[in-house]
């Protein structure tokens, strides 16, 4: 896959990410919106129904206690016309003032038939009030306790079955009545009331509420109730009654954003489910591409070297063979024994190579059966430190080793344990310019065996030493020759230290050295 391609689907699935994110964003938000607008609504709803109920309420209370006066009383009816008078009075005991309203009205119907031609046969109704306010005294005939007894579907009975005019006629009564808040309403009415209303809206939530007089917090509220910045719901009470302050029911939900989140909490919890799926799926897919695309150039570049590696000793040989056919080396046996001896490393050497390949890949597949024994890890090093003399004296190179340890003993594979040493140590010796110097300290833990292996070559950069133990990478990209290997080394390492239930890691800095620290676990 080319730069480009690959750099434009990377694009075009970051774009369709993030296009699904936004639409799952702005559906979140348009769903709390409209939830939130059809509470309000449900609230306001209900809240004008409250003050249509609570009014209503007050006003049969109000006609309740005539209820003996009305059952008795004889009102004139003549015809189709009907004539009412009633006197009200409200004494105030704590100033000794009194106050008397009369209103007394006529309600009429007027029936005019066959108007002109047209309509003969047809009728028209018109019906009229008109009132007139006098003083006539009449003494309440049913009191306090009275009406206590009386049930709501009594007192509503009662007031369903007066006339028109007697409705009227006491509406206009009650309306010229100055009642304080506290007897118009109770706080038991008003929570009934509320809770009623908003629950055949479908909304179970708890509120608090307060009734204000001229922008005056009253008495009538609900425990604990006080001014908080929460959006507070209004409407005005008793809105009907002309000698009315104003009163302002005001109700607030505190658990109401709990309430509407709630409300469509599944939905939402799937929406933001589904949204960390496809950015998982999509942070998985990038990472399987880069990967990919990362595999494919290291595995370009372990492919070049290797053919580079096996160029040199297939060239050898040949070379080696052409020497033996001529017929002036053939019979000299001492030269046909050298070029055999050549032929013989070279294929050992290609054969060494394909053997490293073959056992990082068992190791990778968890393929290859590593037996562990008691060893004794000091001794591993210092074998594997005399399979490199020879490498290290061709540099003209020297190893000191710093040994502080107690203890080194541990379960382990001597065979592989020799390879891990030595894979370090040649690398140490390789990458370096100048003669080789390198220092090997040997430390115990309590748990540990602690062999750190330094060198002063020509270290790494931090990138090379975040994928140094990754399988075929190797910093010299491309077909760079100058130092020979295919980047399986440091990967076999690695594999083999964690078989053996120990750490590696390198410190390093570029034109400066490493430092590689190698952990095994003892034997206690």
């Amino acid at each position: 896959m080319g730069k480009k391609m690959f750099a434009l689907i990377i694009f075009l699935m970051s774009i369709s990410l993030v296009g699904i994110i936004t639409v799952q964003v702005f559906w979140i938000g348009n769903a709390i919106d409209i939830r939130e607008k059809q509470f309000s609504n449900d609230v306001s709803f209900a809240l004008a129904k409250s003050n249509e109920i609570l009014y209503k309420n007050d006003l049969v209370d109000f006609t309740v206690q005539f209820m003996d006066f009305f059952k008795t009383k004889k009102f004139v009816k003549q015809s189709q016309s009907e004539f009412a008078k009633f006197v009200y009075e409200q004494i105030n005991t704590s100033t000794n003032e009194t106050f008397r309203f009369s209103s007394s009205g006529v309600y009429e119907n007027t029936t005019y038939k066959g108007l002109n031609d047209f309509y003969k046969n047809d009728s028209i109704l018109f019906a009229s009030v008109s009132s007139k306010n006098d003083v006539y005294k009449v003494k309440k005939m049913t009191n306090n306790n009275e009406l206590s007894k009386i049930n709501p579907v009594e007192k509503f009975t009662f007031y369903n079955n007066l006339s028109e005019i007697e409705k009227l006629t006491l509406e206009d009564t009650y309306h010229n009545i100055n009642k304080p808040i506290y007897e118009r309403v109770s706080t038991e009415d008003i929570e009934e009331v509320l809770m009623n209303q908003l629950k055949e809206r479908g909304i179970e939530i708890g509120f608090k509420y307060c009734i204000y007089e001229d922008d005056v917090i009253t008495k009538v509220k609900s425990n604990y109730y006080k001014d908080q910045k929460k959006e507070t719901y209004t409407t005005p009470l008793f809105t009907k009654v002309r000698n009315s302050k104003d009163y302002q029911l005001h109700v607030i939900f505190p658990e109401k954003d709990n309430y509407i989140y709630t409300d469509i909490g599944l939905m939402l919890l799937l929406s933001v489910f589904f949204t960390i799926i496809i950015m998982l799926a999509f942070a998985s897919s990038l990472y399987q591409l880069v990967k990919q695309k990362k595999i494919s150039s290291i595995k370009t570049d372990f492919i070049n070297n290797m053919t580079h590696e096996f160029k040199t000793p297939i060239a050898t040989i040949n070379l080696a063979l052409d020497a033996i056919k001529n017929p002036v080396v053939i019979d000299d046996k001492e030269r046909v024994m050298k070029y055999v001896a050549m032929i013989k490393e070279e294929n050992k050497r290609m054969h060494t190579q394909v053997e490293n390949v073959l056992r990082i890949s068992s190791l990778q597949k968890k393929q290859l059966d590593i037996v562990k024994s008691s060893v004794d890890y000091f001794e591993i090093l210092e074998d594997a430190v005399s399979h490199v003399t020879l490498l290290l004296q061709s540099k003209s190179g020297i190893i000191e080793i710093h040994d502080e340890h107690i203890n080194s003993e541990g379960l382990g594979n001597e065979f592989h344990l020799v390879n891990v040493f030595v894979n370090v140590l040649e690398n140490a010796i390789k990458y370096c310019i100048t003669s080789p110097k390198i220092d090997i300290v040997v430390q115990n833990s309590v748990k540990f065996l602690t062999i750190s292996i330094k060198d002063q070559g020509i270290g790494m950069s931090k990138s090379a030493q975040k994928h140094a133990f990754d399988k075929f990478y190797r910093e010299q990209k491309g077909n760079v020759h100058d130092v020979k290997g295919h980047g399986l080394g440091l990967a076999y390492v690695k594999e083999i230290v964690e078989n053996h239930q120990g750490t590696i890691f390198v410190e390093s800095e570029k034109g400066k050295g490493s430092i590689f620290t190698i952990s095994l676990p003892l034997v206690s």
